[in-house]
């Protein structure tokens, strides 16, 4: 693989972040445009194409960055001690500064407000729960394709994502910086800015059980065997 500078790996974060962002924000404005009284048929619509703007970017962008795109995936890798203090925290902001300028072209090519404080309530222990399984099921999505079948994870993001949208009932944000953005978003996706902190803290919980849990479940000792 091609040994990309700092500079590229910044650049291929932000604008993987924006897009997908973008495609988040402006399918949940196009979608809830085009099919106002179902609710379940925007859903499908915002689901199908985030899903498939994952796996795109992930394509696109993992040979440069790794295609974080989210600051719960940089803190795992942080973790696992594969990418530097100094690199994960400009991860960080670029990512969370991304996210913003996604929804705000969202915004733009909608003819919405350039940002605006979402008033959709998103809150309460079931839906933390529910953030804490996506991120969980992301990262463990991540750890395993990479482990086995590193070709594969582009297809397996986008598969779970979609998937998640469905069977958690928060509809699997899993993204601190897209709970950022959502809540400057008052559209189909948008979250209230008091809901977001309960959401991220969710969501970094699941990172971190992710990598512990995965870290032991994938790394055998070389010396045991059958067991």
């Amino acid at each position: 693989m091609d040994n990309f500078n700092t500079a590229r790996k910044l650049t291929a974060e932000f604008l993987g972040t924006a897009f997908l962002l973008a495609t988040v924000v402006g399918s949940g404005i196009m979608a809830e445009t085009l099919s106002p009284a179902n609710t379940g048929v925007a859903l499908l619509a915002n689901t199908i194409a985030t899903g498939a703007i994952l796996m795109v970017l992930i394509l696109i962008f993992g040979p440069i960055s790794g295609a974080h795109f989210n600051p719960a995936v940089t803190l795992a890798f942080l973790i696992r001690r594969e990418i530097n203090p100094g690199l994960a925290i400009i991860y960080f902001a670029v990512q969370i500064v991304a996210a913003l300028t996604g929804a705000m072209v969202a915004h733009i090519m909608f003819e919405a407000p350039l940002l605006e404080a979402s008033t959709h309530v998103r809150t309460g222990p079931a839906q933390w729960v529910a953030e804490i399984v996506a991120t969980f099921g992301l990262l463990a999505t991540i750890f395993g394709c990479v482990r086995f079948r590193v070709s594969a994870v582009p297809y397996a993001v986008g598969l779970y994502i979609s998937a998640a949208y469905w069977f958690t009932s928060s509809t699997s944000f899993a993204n601190p910086a897209v709970t950022i953005a959502r809540s400057f978003t008052d559209t189909f996706s948008g979250i209230r800015p008091e809901d977001m902190p309960g959401f991220i803290a969710a969501q970094l919980i699941g990172a971190v059980l992710a990598t512990i849990i995965f870290g032991w479940l994938l790394n055998p000792p070389e010396e045991t065997s059958g067991e």
